[in-house]
């Protein structure tokens, strides 16, 4: 049974709130002090503090309460607390709730409205303490792997990490997909260093940068003379990542004949420099990554379906940072090193931002954000995101029951979240909740 801490020095109005959720099934204590309130915490586990902000007889300034909420929030982190007060003033309510206050009601209180937002400050409990038993369980699974420094909170990308960690101890070769900018290089990493060549070579080519009439020589290297301007031999690749691993990164650009190459290496391990007619071997495992779709190349005949068959043993398909949103304040908060924060704010629209550039985008946005930040704090304004890019906030007619039923239920009910999702606040999502008559799911 979830328990309730009711504090307050009215006794009829404990007597009220008690009767109230005990009705609900909610197990409550009261505590008329503070004192009172700290030895019932110290004896009792206590899922939610329903607060007043005065404890003395003709006490309006709230000052008592905000004194005691701090020092809950200090002792007590982890337990919701809704404030309740007649006579604070607007100001210190809103920066007690951006100290991490719930919610707060207003008295006298609506039954329903106090019951609905217990209600989610409960569910928002248990979602919390989920994400963190998530995380703990994160942890073990990657204990003792090298994890190339990767910043991730979302489940998409444990669940593409468990998969690389499993492939890495074997030499089948990897295609990784994804748009640019999401990471897949950061996931060639992982594979490269959680792998039994891990102490070997580890070399890279971007195709994408390679001039076509210089990539057969880059890859599998040239004998002096082989074309014009080769004044030495020029050792490839392979030759130099042999007992390795050669990452081809956007390997949709390798023209056909070095694809012809490209698959007789794959097949033998067996190749000729640029101008040699003499057969070199190299052993290595081979991680390709693109951001085309190789179907429809091969369909349109510009890459051979032999090779993809070859290099696409098995894929790993990573998302935009937009599909995987638990990954975005993790990763920003990371690329500001410590050095400022971020205000709620900006927060929401980094968050709210559908970011086309992918982490890539991201970094430079916090790059961008340190050196034209004024405050230790950063400003939503100080990121410099098109206005709009990112999810505007709505008035309350644009937004029908339907629409709202559907937030709630991806929401799992919980209001904060549905309202972030709409791009209202929860005051006002609750005020269209009562309009339409709208329990939780």
């Amino acid at each position: 049974m979830l328990k309730i801490l009711v504090i307050d020095d009215n006794q009829p109005i404990c007597q009220a709130l008690q009767t109230l959720f005990t009705l609900q099934g909610y197990q409550v204590e009261c505590a008329g002090t503070p004192e009172r309130a700290w030895q019932i915490l110290a004896q009792n586990n206590t899922d939610l503090i329903l607060q007043d902000m005065n404890f003395s007889a003709g006490q309006m300034h709230g000052d008592q309460g905000k004194a005691l909420f701090y020092q809950l929030r200090q002792q007590y982190p982890a337990i919701p607390v809704v404030l309740m007060t007649a006579w604070t003033q607007l100001e210190m309510v809103v920066e007690l709730v951006k100290a991490g206050a719930t919610d707060y009601i207003a008295k006298p209180w609506d039954d329903q409205r106090l019951l609905l937002t217990v209600a989610n400050a409960l569910k928002l409990k248990q979602l919390t303490e989920q994400q963190r038993r998530n995380e703990q369980q994160r942890l073990a699974a990657f204990a003792g792997k090298d994890l190339c420094g990767l910043v991730f909170a979302s489940s998409q990308m444990q669940q593409l990490l468990q998969m690389a960690l499993q492939l890495a101890p074997s030499s089948a070769s990897v295609l990784i997909t994804g748009p640019n900018g999401a990471g897949k290089e950061g996931i060639a990493n992982v594979l490269h260093a959680n792998s039994e060549r891990k102490h070997k070579p580890f070399i890279k080519v971007n195709m994408g940068a390679l001039p076509a009439d210089l990539m057969e020589a880059e890859l599998f290297g040239a004998e002096a003379g082989a074309y014009s301007g080769a004044s030495k031999t020029r050792i490839g690749r392979f030759e130099a990542a042999d007992g390795g691993t050669v990452f081809l990164d956007e390997i949709g650009n390798l023209p056909l004949a070095g694809q012809a190459k490209l698959l007789r290496v794959l097949q033998t391990g067996e190749y000729e420099r640029l101008g040699s007619s003499v057969t070199r071997k190299a052993d290595i495992r081979l991680i390709s990554a693109t951001n085309a779709d190789l179907t429809h190349a091969i369909a349109q005949g510009q890459f051979r379906q032999d090779l993809y068959y070859r290099i696409n043993v098995v894929q790993l398909a990573l998302p935009a940072l937009c599909e995987r949103p638990d990954d975005i304040l993790p990763l920003a908060q990371f690329f500001l090193s410590g050095k400022k924060s971020l205000s709620h704010e900006a927060s929401q629209m980094l968050q709210q931002y559908n970011w086309p550039g992918n982490v890539r985008e991201l970094q430079n946005v916090c790059q961008r954000a340190l050196l034209l930040s004024s405050g230790a704090e950063i400003q939503s304004a100080e990121l410099g995101l098109p206005d709009n890019s990112c999810s505007a906030k709505r008035s309350l007619d644009d937004i029908d029951r339907t629409q709202l039923e559907q937030a709630l239920q991806l929401a799992g009910g919980v209001v904060s979240r549905a309202a972030k999702q709409l791009g209202i606040s929860r005051q006002a999502l609750y005020r269209r909740m009562e309009h339409y008559g709208i329990e939780t799911p």
